[in-house]
């Protein structure tokens, strides 16, 4: 990266020499943006393909539950931590599940009624959810996974996937606003010496154009 970043072309360079810094910079850059896009990028070009035919691609969820009793101590704290509508969940009924079901509730929050405390727990490629019984502390967990596919999808979409994900994706997309941008400027490099060059760019831009005017309503 050092090698990237370091000098700049000296103004008083002939346009030669100018031209040849710009072009190894720009190649530099390019191939940089693109190792590190490459895996990423894939994944998200089949992914764009899966969701556009996602009626076509059959899923047969599969689907999990398990159940459970507080323990009366345990059931004894949630009584007293009992919300109207949402509200956190006590602590040691989050270590409870994660213990007892492998389960970690993202936000520590339920909806609570007089009855029980519903907690959802989404996740790409499927989605879980636990209850709490108020009146006898049974506690009932449902987990369904859609598969891989949509799992993929999920991540495609950031669906339910956290903060992390979330911010992997905005960096991901400036690494490859980088490869786009530095290939436009390498296509305007050698566009003189290329003549396919702008007439090729000019129908990445007209096409979709087309395609949304006449079939997109």
């Amino acid at each position: 990266m050092a090698s990237v970043l370091a000098g700049s072309a000296d103004s008083s360079s002939p346009p030669a020499s100018r031209r040849a810094y710009w072009l190894r910079t720009l190649y530099q850059w390019h191939w940089l943006s693109s190792a590190a896009c490459l895996v990423v990028l894939l994944v998200f070009a089949v992914t764009g393909i899966t969701l556009n035919h996602a009626a076509s691609i059959e899923a047969k969820p599969r689907v999990v539950t398990r159940s459970g009793i507080l323990p009366p101590e345990l059931l004894a704290t949630v009584r007293a931590a009992r919300h109207d509508g949402k509200g956190a969940l006590p602590r040691p009924l989050v270590d409870w599940l994660a213990t007892t079901f492998s389960i970690a509730p993202r936000a520590r929050e339920g909806e609570w009624s007089e009855r029980e405390v519903y907690i959802a727990l989404p996740r790409p490629g499927g989605d879980a959810w636990a209850t709490v019984a108020l009146d006898n502390g049974r506690v009932e967990y449902e987990l369904t996974d859609r598969g891989w596919v949509a799992y993929l999808n999920d991540l495609h979409k950031g669906r339910n996937t956290g903060g992390a994900w979330a911010w992997f994706i905005d960096v991901f997309a400036a690494a490859c606003l980088v490869f786009a941008g530095t290939g436009l400027c390498l296509l305007y490099l050698h566009g003189r010496s290329r003549a396919s060059t702008w007439p090729m760019v000019t129908l990445g831009v007209v096409l979709p154009l087309l395609v949304l005017i006449l079939f997109v309503h």
